[in-house]
């Protein structure tokens, strides 16, 4: 008598049946994918453009200060005074030479890619645009105190400095704004006279103040 096949019989080695799958490349991660010209380019955005040429300009400006500090301290005379043993010289020079060392490190720090971190505060919002009005009232009261102060005295010309810098900054307490900037004004005056011993000029007040 023939037996048959057991048809459930033991299943067949699991290396036989088992297919070896070959292992597909894997895709080079994102910080590993080499930065080409195009993505320093994508980098350089305009706005990252002109921040830079701003702040070469503070660094220009700033050297330039330096520069006229300097001039200036060595167009000065030799006077030296018991009363002043170092002279008017040394003063204005280390000043001077600050500003070209500070303007110096800024602009190498700039050229490495210094960036001034942007303003975080609440109320602020980035997105509002420059306020001209505000800015050459303001421009226009310095402007006027300095053309005013030796006519007109410290007293008249800080006062309408005073007066006219609360007005351009929005507050339209115009009586009360006048008798603080007064006040301030008659201070200062009073303040470099008997404190610090400088007289600011009193212009149409001479005799009077």
């Amino acid at each position: 008598m023939t037996t048959r096949p057991d048809r459930g019989g033991d299943p067949p080695p699991r290396s036989a049946a088992v297919r070896s799958v070959p292992e597909q490349p894997t895709a080079p991660a994102a910080e590993d994918t080499p930065a080409g010209p195009d993505h320093a380019g994508a980098a350089a955005t305009p706005a990252a453009r002109r921040g830079d040429r701003a702040q070469y300009g503070v660094c220009a400006f700033l050297a330039v200060v330096g520069g006229l500090v300097i001039a200036d301290a060595l167009r000065t005379g030799h006077a030296i005074s018991t009363a002043d043993p170092i002279g008017p010289k040394p003063v204005p020079l280390l000043l001077g030479a600050l500003l070209l060392v500070v303007a110096a490190i800024y602009a190498v720090d700039v050229a490495r890619g210094g960036r001034g971190e942007p303003e975080a505060g609440e109320d602020v919002d980035l997105t509002t645009p420059v306020d001209w009005r505000t800015v050459l009232l303001l421009i226009g009261a310095f402007l006027v105190n300095a053309v005013l102060i030796d006519r007109l005295g410290w007293v008249i010309s800080g006062t309408l400095l005073f007066w006219g810098s609360a007005f351009a900054l929005g507050n339209r307490h115009h009586v009360r704004n006048l008798l603080i900037a007064v006040a301030l004004s008659l201070v200062t005056f009073y303040t470099f006279a008997i404190g610090l011993g400088v007289s600011l000029p009193a212009g149409v007040l001479q005799g009077i103040l």
